[in-house]
Formats: structure tokens, sequence, C-alpha cells
């Protein structure tokens, strides 16, 4: 039992290592004023930068963009953060986009991903999907939507930025 225990907790220290040592990688994805962006920019960014994935026809992504948009504006007082809302709707879909952000009100910087390079080349599976960067680093990640994720968010954001 003891060596179970102790080859889980090896397991979770080397997945966590693994995830803080990767990074954004060199994709070019589009913004909603038509201007491509390099999302590896953001590696470079010496304040906290959270990378959200969602799409307009997913509910629990809607929920969670609107849980983030009440605590947001402190969060860029408290933490410096950015929020990157990455849209992976594709052709079909894209046109709800900038409707929706504009109806929501968010102030995020979001990008279009139509073609899924940046969800396939980071292995998203399930949107959404939330990502903290801290000084090039992933700190935190975080699939699927569950209520008060926000506060989840809020916590590492105060770890990362205290340390």
């Amino acid at each position: 039992m003891k060596l179970r225990l102790s080859l889980v907790a090896f397991c979770l220290m080397f997945v966590t290592i693994a995830i803080a040592q990767n990074k954004l990688p060199n994709i070019s994805l589009k913004g909603l004023d038509n201007k491509s962006i390099n999302i590896a920019n953001y590696n470079s960014s010496s304040k906290p930068v959270i990378v959200s994935f969602w799409a307009t026809w997913c509910g629990p992504c809607i929920r969670e963009l609107e849980a983030i948009k009440t605590k947001y504006g402190q969060w860029q007082k408290d933490y410096g953060v950015e929020l990157v809302a990455v849209s992976i709707d594709d052709s079909k879909t894209i046109n709800r986009v900038k409707p929706m952000v504009t109806s929501k009100g968010w102030k995020y910087q979001v990008l279009l991903d139509t073609n899924q390079e940046l969800k396939r080349t980071i292995n998203v599976v399930n949107v959404p999907y939330t990502m903290i960067l801290y000084k090039g680093k992933v700190m935190f990640t975080h699939s699927n939507y569950t209520p008060g994720i926000e506060n989840k968010i809020e916590e590492e954001l105060k770890k990362i930025t205290t340390k």
C-alpha cells in the first residue's frame, strides 16, 4: 500500500512538473479585429495570463467565462492578469463569436482557433479548458466547468504572484 501511494505521489509530482514546463506554441490566431496574434507572445509576459478555450455552442464555457467576468476587473487590479479567450468555433459557428462577446460585455482578448490548430497542439480534449501561465510557464490547468472555479483560479493567482 505504501509503495502504491508513493508511486501515485511520484507520478503526480512528475505530471505537475511537466505541466509547469510547458509553454504556448508558436501559432498565430486572428482576433475579433482580424489582426493576427502569435499566441507564443504570451510566454514572455511577466504577469499572469489566463487562457480559456471555449465555444459559442458550449453552455459550460459561457457559464465559466461569465463567472470569471464577475472577478476579472479586480484580478486585473490585484494581479495584473490578462484573459485570452480562445474560441474553437468552426466555420459554421464563427459568425456567432463577436455578437456573443459583445452581448456578454466580455472585456477579454478573444482569439479565433477556427481550424483548432492550437487546441490540437496543446492537446485540449474538452472545453472549457482553462490554463494560467506565469512568466512563460503553465502553472495551472482545469478542464470542464465547475461552479466556483473562479475562486480556485483566484487562489492560484494569489499563490503564483506572491512567491
